[in-house]
């Protein structure tokens, strides 16, 4: 008679550690991943999450501890071994090729793995196509990366990975960019890929969808493994605990007073093809949203009133003053900022230090003789640092090599130091864990408080439940109505009003 033996888990890390220097990124972490199974991974930024997963597709090498695929220990793990052993990974800053097409994007990692030396268009087209459609999804093949919006990038990096027949697929925050209707296709989706024996390794900061489509959670915090157990044994505020130490509570702003003066005066703005007719006012001390759809218009709207896209027609006016329409500089002189939605691409010098990211645009204020002094610009990006509570060794430090949290709080620092009168934020909290959106929001709380007028685009219609006055409601490109904050409306209600 023979025993029937349960085969091991697809992945196995025990006991992993990782240092850099003195600094101890992972202390000691297990880790198991069946077949057919998805974990999330959960943790602020900056508590492992990301060196973990590169420890488990060779991009690192565990200082201590090992790795191990259907229980064979892996004794010097290469990327190339790993995707061999069908790990497939999608890393929060997408790693695509800007001037590639979105055929060749989701068809490179299928079309190395054949060994031919010249890609084979037709056959990287159909690839593409294919799993496109598996997707639901509908994008230009020959679209070039750098041409799309954040939303359809993250759309190329998912379907590149599961155009390579994975065995375990890393999801590092799919959903950041997503409407609602695409994070629930990319659920259902991850539900199917279950069923058929794929394993998903799943790092959301969206915690309602992280319970709704992992078996397991994993907890992470400073390195360390803090909790873990069944999706059912957590809810987002036991979650939030795990991975902050604390509770993080959010309330909605209180009531804006009559006495508040005008600030900035939108008047029948319009751009052709992307929003029509947009006329709104903003008071001094006023946080006002602007929730819409992907397609409705809102983050063309959002770089039209900083200049970044011309307008056709309208005004915009800043304590009854035009700012010129399309003119960027213009409005940054006149005192309006803007935080972009791709922090990665838009927002930072990533490869420049912190300091020198804080002082871009305003280096003349550390260079009165025509030299630039050092010592003044390092003074006022540490004290920046330490308003904004941003986790950093010091200011001459690189800004890629911090969390997606504190790179936010580094844009935002650049903006607050050339004291705006208005502020637009894209996106705020976009691949921010709950602990960073928290402190952020406190910092959007901070800013209107002292009289800032505050413009937040986002699709976290909790986010904007949270911390702005009034909502304004954005589909085909035109303003369709108002919500005001603290009514009672709820993230229910809103979300009918966006897809009504």
């Amino acid at each position: 008679m023979s025993i029937k033996t349960e085969s091991p888990p697809l992945v196995t890390l025990e006991a992993v550690t990782k240092r850099y220097a003195a600094i101890t990124a992972l202390d000691g972490v297990d880790l198991t991943i069946r077949a057919g199974e998805a974990v999330c991974l959960a943790g602020e930024n900056g508590s492992g999450k990301s060196t973990l997963i590169k420890v488990l597709v060779g991009v690192e090498r565990p200082s201590a501890g090992r790795v191990l695929f259907d229980g064979v220990p892996q004794i010097r793990l290469t990327p190339t071994e790993a995707t061999a052993a069908g790990v497939q990974v999608i890393f929060q800053d997408f790693s695509l090729f800007p001037n590639l097409t979105v055929a060749e994007n989701i068809a490179m990692t299928a079309e190395r793995a054949t060994g031919a030396r010249l890609v084979h268009t037709a056959r990287a087209r159909a690839r593409a196509a294919e799993v496109l459609a598996r997707v639901g999804v509908s994008l230009d093949l020959d679209a070039r990366i750098e041409r799309l919006p954040v939303a359809h990038k993250q759309l190329v990096a998912i379907c590149r990975a599961l155009a390579a027949d994975a065995r375990l697929i890393i999801m590092d925050e799919p959903t950041t960019a997503l409407t609602e209707r695409e994070v629930d296709r990319l659920l259902e989706l991850i539900r199917k890929l279950k069923s058929d024996g794929v394993a998903v390794l799943f790092v959301s900061h969206k915690l309602a969808e992280v319970l709704e489509v992992c078996e397991t959670v994993v907890v992470l915090r400073n390195g360390e493994k803090v909790a873990e157990g069944p999706a059912t044994d957590f809810d987002a505020a036991s979650l939030t605990r795990a991975m902050t130490g604390r509770d993080v509570a959010s309330a909605p702003p209180a009531p804006l007073g009559p006495a508040a003066p005008p600030l900035l005066q939108v008047e029948g703005l319009g751009r052709a093809g992307a929003f029509e007719n947009v006329s709104v006012d903003l008071r001094a001390g006023e946080v006002l949203g602007v929730a819409g759809l992907l397609g409705s218009g809102r983050t063309t709207l959002a770089k039209a009133l900083f200049g970044l896209a011309r307008p056709d027609r309208g005004t915009i006016m800043l304590d009854g003053i035009d700012i010129p329409l399309g003119d960027p500089i213009a409005a940054a002189a006149a005192g309006i900022g803007y935080v972009p939605e791709d922090r990665l691409t838009e927002g930072l010098f990533l490869e420049q230090s912190i300091a020198h990211n804080i002082a871009v645009g305003r280096f003349d204020a550390h260079a009165p003789n025509g030299v630039l002094n050092l010592q003044t610009l390092w003074a006022e990006a540490a004290d920046w640092l330490k308003r904004l509570s941003v986790k950093a060794p010091d200011p001459t430090a690189p800004v890629r090599s911090l969390s997606g949290g504190n790179q936010q709080r580094v844009v935002l620092a650049r903006w607050m130091a050339r004291q705006p009168r208005v502020l637009i934020l894209n996106g705020p909290s976009v691949g921010v864990d709950v602990g960073s959106k928290a402190e952020i929001h406190g910092i959007i709380a901070d800013l209107a408080g002292r009289g800032l007028g505050v413009i937040v685009i986002s699709d976290d219609l909790p986010e904007l439940l949270a911390t702005c006055h009034r909502i304004l409601v954005m589909k085909d490109g035109l303003i369709t109505e108002e919500v005001t904050g603290g009514s009672g409306v709820t993230e229910a209600d809103l979300s009918h009003r966006l897809a009504s």
